[in-house]
């Protein structure tokens, strides 16, 4: 008795996996039917006893874009877009105009349906993207677009797959340089990372939402001595971060596509600390707007 319930457990596990991706790819019809669009979380609430949780949801979107060979968008299954985007560029989005050269440092919330973007104008000499809201913030206060003509973006931390296109696309569409400003610790590695060859849990996706042309332009941990960072600005790498780095050094496309980001990557385990973007501005509290961004661009410091 106790061997035939122990053997009906997988089978159990198996109908449950089925039973989910069925109803998935149920709502994905019908999505793609009536030509509507939906978010993970809206297909969790449909069946939420079911799926349980919302990563049981987000395994079968990746398991049904495994099986077709598709994005996401081509079932018709959004993000909730969390992207900001300001500087010298106009587009339409789905018929509406978006103008943000006619107030280059306020921020606009990129476009969620990437596909409806259309008409691309920029005067813009190249894009910024820079990991934090923060930054991103810092920037607009200190019109820093008005004085730099650029395109500055973020994904807020971790880029959502919205962000990724919208950058895809502004990239293919005007030729420009784009560089990336994140933190110096093994997190903002990882977002530099997902910016140039894709996540690692969508590796599926990567040619579609990878930006190779990206280059790093901080901030290194390098910087730390060639700006004279005070100690007081340096964190310790803990455990974990150590770990993060150690199995960040083990990626292939670090040998063979970028060994100056892997050699930076091991500056940061030898030194064992890290720190913030904001440090760089101890000194002044406009240095990345006023010194920092420009100076690296113009002089080529990125890599």
């Amino acid at each position: 008795m106790e061997e035939n319930r122990a053997n009906s457990k997988p089978y159990s596990l198996l109908s449950k996996i089925k039973d989910v991706l069925l109803r998935v790819l149920l709502i994905v019809q019908k999505l793609l039917r009536e030509n509507k669009h939906g978010s993970k979380r809206d297909i969790y609430y449909m069946y939420p006893s079911v799926f349980s949780e919302q990563a049981v949801v987000d395994r079968a979107i990746n398991d049904i874009c495994i099986l077709f060979k598709c994005s996401r968008h081509n079932l018709n299954v959004v993000s909730v877009g969390k992207g900001l985007v300001m500087g010298w560029l106009r587009f339409f989005e789905s018929g509406r105009r978006i103008d943000c050269m006619n107030s280059p440092n306020t921020a606009y919330s990129i476009p969620v349906h990437v596909e409806e973007v259309k008409d691309i104008i920029s005067v813009a000499q190249y894009i910024l993207i820079v990991e934090k809201e923060t930054v991103f913030q810092r920037l607009a206060d200190d019109q820093f677009c008005r004085a730099n003509r650029c395109i500055v973006v973020t994904g807020r931390g971790y880029p959502d797959v919205s962000t990724r296109r919208f950058l895809r696309l502004l990239m293919e569409k005007l030729h420009l340089p784009a560089y990336c400003l994140v933190d110096c610790d093994p997190y903002g590695f990882d977002i530099l990372t997902t910016y140039r060859f894709g996540s690692m849990q969508m590796a599926y996706d990567a040619k579609f939402l990878r930006l190779p042309d990206v280059r790093w332009l901080g901030a290194f941990p390098s910087d730390s001595e060639n700006y004279q960072l005070p100690k007081r600005c340096l964190l310790p790498l803990t455990a974990e971060d150590k770990k993060k780095v150690e199995a960040m050094l083990l990626r292939c496309y670090l040998h063979q596509e970028a060994p100056q980001w892997r050699s930076e990557l091991e500056i940061m385990l030898k030194t064992g600390v890290k720190f913030e973007i904001e440090a760089l501005s101890v000194s002044s509290v406009s240095f990345l707007s006023e010194k920092y961004i420009s100076s690296k661009v113009q002089n080529g410091v990125f890599i």
